[in-house]
């Protein structure tokens, strides 16, 4: 039985590269509002994707505007990758909630162009500075764990889940129905770990 959500709008930034999974995990957001009731409007960038190249998805639930977040207006980033992180902490407000996969995945420029590759230790303290609610943590070994490196994004959608106006049990079925079926089981317990992590 879907039960409906009590907030009313929410704002997500969802970033990382190229193969990590950010528009499956829009996707699965976007059909858990609508499954609820809930507006909702989504936009993606995703240029050289399949390159491992920078991914931005805007999710907003219950917003009568565009679909593209303003700066400053976010309630939650969701960075698959610490430095996409930095990259659009530009969106975040000084409340918001950032949630950081610690696992990083160095882009081909900083081999190329031998740019140094920020410590983690330095973004999280940037980020920091940006919002007081940073939740740091390894989701790609937590996906691991679960059973697969690729339900990463799944994995996040459990740790941002405590953070939107969603039903976790209406994300899980949302999810149960958007993953191949041999892969069901091991994406809820991904969602379960990000959820709990």
């Amino acid at each position: 039985m879907i039960k409906m959500a009590t907030t009313k709008t929410f704002d997500l930034v969802i970033v990382g590269v190229g193969g990590q999974g950010a528009i499956l995990a829009s996707d699965i957001i976007g059909k858990a509002a609508v499954a609820e009731g809930l507006p909702v409007t989504a936009s993606e960038t995703h240029g050289m994707a399949q390159r491992g190249g920078a991914v931005e998805n805007h999710v907003r639930i219950g917003c009568k505007y565009g679909s593209l977040i303003p700066a400053g207006g976010a309630d939650c980033l969701m960075s698959m990758e610490p430095l996409e992180a930095l990259r659009f902490a530009r969106y975040l407000k000084k409340d918001s909630v950032a949630v950081i996969n610690t696992q990083q995945i160095v882009p081909v420029t900083v081999y190329s162009q031998k740019i140094p590759y920020p410590e983690l230790d330095q973004i999280i303290e940037i980020m920091e500075n940006v919002t007081p609610n940073v939740k740091a943590a390894n989701f790609t070994e937590l996906a691991k764990k679960a059973g697969a490196a690729q339900a990463l994004n799944v994995a996040m959608i459990g740790a941002v889940s405590k953070y939107m106006p969603l039903n976790p049990d209406n994300l899980k079925e949302v999810i149960a129905r958007s993953v191949p079926p041999k892969t069901v089981n091991v994406n809820l317990k991904a969602f379960d770990l990000g959820r709990d992590a």
